[in-house]
């Protein structure tokens, strides 16, 4: 376990109260009365200054010209996002990619050890099959260096041969070269069996096996290579055989491992009649569990670990929940929490409708659930960044890693809430600079705070709102140079977080 101590970090409404529908901040109560206590002497997990990331589906890459330097409009929001961050790709996409060195080079065989499924509904894997070539690599390089990114890239397992991933691999190492944080090498393969390998046998060891067998072949060509894995869809015990197996080998023969990941979705898919506001806005207990399983895998092989993709909803996301203002308050807080339980970062899912639905078989299964599904819509409905109108726009999830990503570098401290029936979380840290700061994430719809700390003297306060959880639409004040409000004097010094909304105080100077 980590030397950090958490208190109660989230005081939790009744099941009756948040089992009301939804409603718009007009008819909010008074403040309710909240009482905030630090404890600078319980210091816990340094939060990564490259803790925020995003996710890709690596075909994006069958695009050159969207990961390029010369596409600035994409460069601004990544550098407003983070000024550090980490681009994931991979997803699903990633076992159906191969690598075209040259022009006149051929899509190669499916490998023996290959048992294609197609799921119900969907086109064939191998339908959706495309080609990453150097022209795409090198202007991904020029994309990570205009903005101060590091990337995670994907190779193919689930339709690869060693001697092919090793081929690509090598080219990548050499032309990322520090912008490279680690290969992820296969995408959940926990669910190998719905698309590339024998349900009868496939299991994790089989997996670190045939794993293995890729990462000896990249390392023979890239010797300094990294890896990160298992990357599963949320399976922990996957994560512990695979500790096991690597903890097993010694010296040369054992890879270097960077980071230990798995993925989380909230819910899925969109059909799901459990996809409500009122449930994402409830604490999960999953994460924690799954954090104490992956934590114990990570100590045994003296790593780091991540959870490189995840999002509200799996299979794309739902329109009216994953394109919304409560998906902010979740993201900021999914966020902040993976950072308490010492993550080394968080990837949120997004990119083109395109790639995703060919991750998924050939569409987005929310589009069904629009009136209209050819209405202009940001697809996937959970995209941070949404490819509309030839912009990208920044979506209400993006808000929410922003808000968090105040937090980046710094140290966070223990803290105690005490918000009686509100939905409320608290998180606090010591920054790079010294200062304490504080964020309190108001879920509660109906329920305005009013925060009082004897701790702090001032500070800057910053927003997150919108007018209502269900609106398409996020605000943050006083965030990138913009002034913030003042706070002054008073003990306790105190201030409003209204319903549905979040706060960010930074102590004074």
């Amino acid at each position: 376990m980590p030397s950090f101590t958490r208190r109660r970090f989230v005081a939790t409404a009744a099941a009756a109260a948040l089992a009301q529908p939804l409603r718009s901040l007009a008819q909010v109560a008074a403040p309710a009365a909240g009482t905030l206590t630090l404890y600078p002497g319980q210091p816990g997990a340094a939060i990564p200054q490259n803790f925020i990331g995003l996710s890709y589906e690596i075909q994006e890459l069958a695009d050159p010209n969207l990961f390029t330097a010369s596409n600035t409009a994409l460069v601004a929001q990544f550098k407003a996002l983070a000024p550090h961050g980490v681009l994931r790709l991979g997803g699903n996409t990633s076992d159906v990619g191969w690598w075209k060195a040259t022009a006149d080079a051929k899509q190669p065989p499916l490998p023996a050890n290959v048992v294609m499924r197609t799921p119900p509904g969907q086109k064939s894997p191998m339908a959706l099959s495309y080609a990453v070539t150097p022209e795409a690599v090198r202007n991904l390089r020029g994309f990570l260096d205009a903005t101060g990114w590091t990337t995670l890239f994907g190779v193919n397992m689930g339709t690869n041969t060693p001697e092919r991933a090793a081929a690509e691999a090598e080219f990548v190492a050499k032309v990322l070269g520090p912008r490279l944080e680690y290969f992820q090498v296969g995408n959940e393969p926990d669910l190998f069996p719905s698309r590339f390998r024998d349900a009868a046998t496939w299991n994790a060891d089989l997996y670190f096996d045939q794993w293995l067998a890729v990462a000896n072949a990249i390392r023979a060509r890239v010797p300094q290579a990294k890896f990160g894995l298992p990357d599963t869809a949320g399976n922990p015990q996957w994560s512990t055989v695979v500790s096991e197996r690597l903890a097993a080998l010694a010296g040369h023969d054992r890879p270097d491992v960077a980071a230990i990941t798995h993925h989380y979705y909230f819910i899925g898919p969109p059909s799901n009649p459990n996809a409500t506001l009122a449930n994402l806005l409830r604490p999960d207990v999953r994460v924690t569990a799954v954090a104490e399983q992956t934590r114990a895998a990570a100590q045994k092989v003296a790593t780091k670990y991540r959870m490189t993709e995840g999002n509200t909803c799996y299979r794309g996301g739902k329109p009216g929940f994953s394109d919304v203002f409560g998906a902010a308050l979740w993201a900021a807080d999914y966020a902040l929490t993976l950072a308490s339980l010492g993550y080394a970062g968080v990837n949120l899912h997004g990119g083109g409708g395109t790639s995703v639905a060919d991750s998924l078989g050939g569409s987005l299964p929310g589009e069904s659930l629009m009136a209209d599904p050819a209405a202009p819509h940001p697809r996937p409905f959970y995209t941070p960044i949404a490819y509309m109108d030839g912009k990208f726009v920044a979506e209400p999830v993006y808000y929410g890693l922003r808000l968090a990503q105040y937090f980046s570098g710094a140290t966070l401290m223990a803290v105690d809430l005490e918000a009686g029936r509100v939905n409320a979380t608290a998180y606090a840290a010591r920054s790079m600079d010294g200062k304490a700061v504080v964020a309190i994430i108001n879920k509660d719809e109906r329920q305005a705070l009013r925060i009082a700390t004897r701790q702090l003297r001032g500070g800057t306060l910053y927003r997150l709102n919108a007018p209502a959880v269900t609106s398409h639409e996020a605000h943050l004040t006083g965030f990138k140079g913009a002034p913030g409000e003042r706070l002054s004097g008073g003990a306790p010094l105190q201030w409003e977080v209204p319903a549905a909304s979040a706060a960010i105080l930074v102590q004074a100077e």
